[in-house]
């Protein structure tokens, strides 16, 4: 199974957005394993975000994500999960993310783009054990719809 973190930002957090958001996810047929809302410290940020450290940008984004609570989940799915929540999810830039997706219909400005997608089952895994412990997953449950979903 393929899995992606998803976090749903202070940003949208702040303007209501959780369960437009996470509808869009379910609506398209992904099975969350994990979900709950949390606030982020600068610790768990600067892990987080690690492989940005020493560019310019490194300390907004430790600020923005710690400025409020945020959702964190865990999205399951056969390989490809992570490459249809990407494109579900729109370019970074909500200003070039197609209509449709989530920043191309509810973002405007690229530092509050609202949510954030793991972008390889690598770095689903990765993130993923940064924000959940093994035990805070729901891997095997299975839901009536699954056989319509998928083959």
């Amino acid at each position: 199974m393929e899995r992606a973190l998803i976090i749903i930002k202070p940003d949208a957090v702040q303007r209501g957005l959780i369960g437009p958001i996470l509808t869009r996810l379910e609506q398209r047929g992904l099975k969350f394993v994990g979900l709950k809302l949390i606030q982020v410290d600068e610790a768990l940020a600067r892990r987080h975000y690690a492989e940005h450290e020493g560019k310019a940008f490194f300390e907004s984004l430790v600020s923005y994500i710690t400025s409020a609570p945020v959702v964190v989940a865990v999205v399951a799915g056969k390989p490809g999960t992570v490459e249809m929540i990407r494109t579900l999810v729109g370019a970074t830039n909500p200003a070039k993310a197609a209509p449709g997706t989530i920043r191309g219909d509810f973002g405007i400005d690229i530092g509050r783009n609202l949510i954030h997608a793991s972008d390889s089952p690598e770095s689903g895994e990765r993130e993923t054990a940064i924000f959940f412990k093994p035990e805070e997953l729901i891997a095997d449950w299975s839901r009536a719809v699954d056989p319509w979903v998928q083959e």
